[in-house]
């Protein structure tokens, strides 16, 4: 066989097994959790009377022993079908579906800024270690890494969308927006700033640690001292040699934490009011919304999975003697 098919296929049958793990996992954790879904809908509802809530612990599976309710769902997400919310009364896979857009959008432009920023400041700071710019760089990181997500978001709202109103405070769009096609592009993209800021400056923070502290590492390699013998110039050395194979940790560390950015995302759509995965995540845990709550991690940890893939055929691409092993 095929060393990348059989490569691929290894991988694929470790993240199955791992997937499966933790859907079991988390449908016993769920279940054990305090709380009766179906009295959170009687006390939404002002009121309901016993038999009511029989017939609807009956309707829901929820009067059976738990390893037969366990049987159950594992059937229904083998066959593609992750039930209905209890409180939307619709399918989970339209909910999951409906706000995954919105959800891809905030986390992919956050980890895309957290990278693309914090790797090129960690590469300006290894440039001169005992430097101003170095240490400065370094002070602002671990602020940044050091301030949890909640507070940041709320900082940010309070200085440029109250004490300098520059952006909004909540939603994807304006309310009163009849906008379509580049006009509504850019009314999200209004929107989209401050969550996105929110949520990159934590992995900023990181990558650009990271990123100093491997490039100062691969400038003291001999290969590096060689072609700085040849010549060559100094940016040729620093991106063309030392870079390519400082960005491994980095690369590594972004799919390693991109399940993390998914989880970051709760806190920062419940502070800004996004309509993205993380904030039906959090309607649904206060609801006792068991199949959407079940869906969202049963997504997430697939995102989690997949990724972990995609990192190991990015290092393969990166270092050629990784793809050669």
């Amino acid at each position: 066989m095929n060393p990348a098919l059989r490569f691929t296929l290894s991988h694929l049958l470790q993240g199955l097994a791992l997937v499966l793990a933790v859907v079991v996992l988390n449908f016993v954790l769920v279940h054990s959790a305090p709380g009766d879904p179906v009295e959170t809908i009687a006390g939404a509802s002002g009121g309901m009377s016993e038999d009511l809530k029989a017939e609807l612990r009956t309707k829901y599976g929820l009067d059976r022993p738990l390893p037969v309710q366990l049987g159950v769902y594992l059937k229904q997400v083998a066959s593609g079908d992750l039930g209905y919310s209890y409180f939307f009364n619709l399918p989970v896979t339209g909910l999951i579906g409906e706000r995954l857009p919105a959800t891809l959008l905030l986390v992919l432009c956050a980890v895309a800024l957290a990278f693309v920023v914090g790797t090129s400041l960690g590469v300006l700071a290894s440039r001169r270690p005992n430097g101003l710019l170095s240490q400065s760089i370094t002070a602002l990181s671990l602020i940044g890494f050091a301030a949890p997500v909640f507070w940041t978001g709320m900082m940010l709202i309070i200085l440029l969308a109250s004490v300098v109103p520059v952006f909004p405070v909540s939603g994807m769009r304006s309310v009163d927006s009849t906008a379509s096609g580049p006009g509504d592009w850019l009314d999200v993209a209004h929107h989209l700033v401050l969550p996105v800021l929110t949520l990159a400056l934590v992995y900023l923070a990181q990558y650009s640690r990271l990123a100093r502290a491997s490039m100062l590492d691969v400038l003291g390699s001999d290969y590096i001292r060689t072609a700085r013998a040849k010549g060559l110039a100094d940016r040729v050395v620093l991106y063309k040699h030392a870079l390519r194979n400082a960005v491994l940790p980095v690369v590594t560390m972004l799919g390693l934490q991109f399940g993390n950015v998914v989880a970051g995302a709760v806190l920062v759509e419940t502070v800004f009011n996004w309509p993205g995965l993380g904030r039906l995540a959090f309607d649904s845990v206060l609801r006792r919304d068991y199949p959407t709550i079940l869906g969202v991690l049963l997504f997430s940890s697939i995102v989690v999975v997949v990724m972990n893939l995609v990192t190991d055929f990015v290092y393969r691409l990166i270092d050629p003697r990784i793809k050669t092993a």
